[in-house]
């Protein structure tokens, strides 16, 4: 669990946990992050890091191919993400930058929208074209934002936020988070608030500069219609696979032949996971698990009369 300056109240009781005042914003659901690692909750493995269970395991865990490629590091991170305020405007690195600059990947993700209150909105990309000079003096009179491009969001909506682009989550919004495994963030403008130890958040205003994609794009939002099963395919891009399936009865999913773990975030309702490997777990409403990719056969039995799940596969 994170605290943030714009964080709110809703994750810990998402996660059984007790309340408290801390603001927090984020919960790190499946994560190697160093210093923020996610911990195997169950079986024989109890205990241990997402990190070291992928350097034991390796290619059992990840994979074959993304094995290969990310060297038995684990490539994703799975988010859930409370704003009762607004986040910074913002920009993450590509991987070119981000390797030459920090030694490490760069951040692309994208947004499921678990649930926004009336008004709830978020930034993606820009709304009309500027050049370096007007970015600087917007950056600097605050008036950024008025070149943005702001999105009226409901439940159910997706963003994808590929590197380079603009963006940021306004408050009154819980989300899943799908992204590369990355920490990297260049705040262009941040409100001149102060942050939780009472001092202006750092900016980033060169390093964004050289990170942004200052292209107008046609649409920003995602659309999608579910299968007669009731899978909705979201996001396919460089760095992962997202689909949300959702179920009243019983779903099988088969996807050996993506060579890739599985992750799953129950957004909705509680149910049973059964993999072709006997193993079987309870998913309750706010948790996450991860399938191995050898055992990345499985279905998903619904225990309430609706079930959502966020399924996301690396590539």
């Amino acid at each position: 669990m994170h605290e943030k300056v714009w964080g709110g109240h809703r994750l810990q009781p998402l996660k059984g946990l007790a309340c408290n005042d801390r603001p927090i914003g984020e919960s790190w659901e499946v994560s190697a992050v160093p210093t923020s690692e996610s911990v195997v909750a169950n079986g024989p493995l109890a205990g241990q890091t997402l990190d070291a269970v992928t350097r034991t395991y390796g290619a059992e865990l990840l994979g074959q191919h993304i094995a290969k490629t990310c060297g038995n590091t684990f490539p994703l991170l799975v988010k859930f993400i409370d704003a009762q305020g607004d986040l910074s405007i913002q920009v993450h690195p590509n991987d070119t930058l981000a390797l030459a600059r920090h030694g490490k990947t760069g951040k692309t993700e994208m947004w499921y929208v678990i649930e926004a209150e009336p008004g709830a909105a978020v930034y993606s990309g820009f709304r009309k074209a500027i050049n370096e000079e007007e970015y600087r003096r917007r950056v600097e009179d605050g008036s950024i934002v008025d070149v943005l491009a702001r999105h009226d969001v409901l439940a159910g909506d997706v963003f994808y936020i590929p590197a380079g682009r603009v963006h940021a989550i306004c408050g009154g919004i819980l989300l899943c988070e799908i992204q590369q495994s990355s920490d990297i963030t260049y705040r262009l403008y941040d409100y001149k608030r102060l942050g939780l130890d009472g001092k202006p958040r750092q900016l980033h205003t060169q390093e964004a500069l050289e990170a942004l994609d200052f292209h107008v794009y046609d649409n920003y939002r995602i659309t999608f219609q579910p299968t007669d099963e009731g899978i909705a395919h979201l996001i396919d891009c460089d760095y992962f696979v997202v689909n949300i399936l959702m179920t009243h009865t019983t779903l099988h999913r088969n996807l050996k032949a993506k060579d890739s773990f599985v992750t799953l975030s129950c957004i909705k309702g509680d149910c049973r996971i059964r993999t072709i490997g006997g193993h079987t777990l309870i998913l309750t409403h706010g948790h996450s698990c991860l399938i191995p990719a050898c055992d990345a056969e499985f279905d998903i039995e619904a225990l309430s009369s609706s079930t959502q799940v966020i399924e996301a596969i690396a590539k």
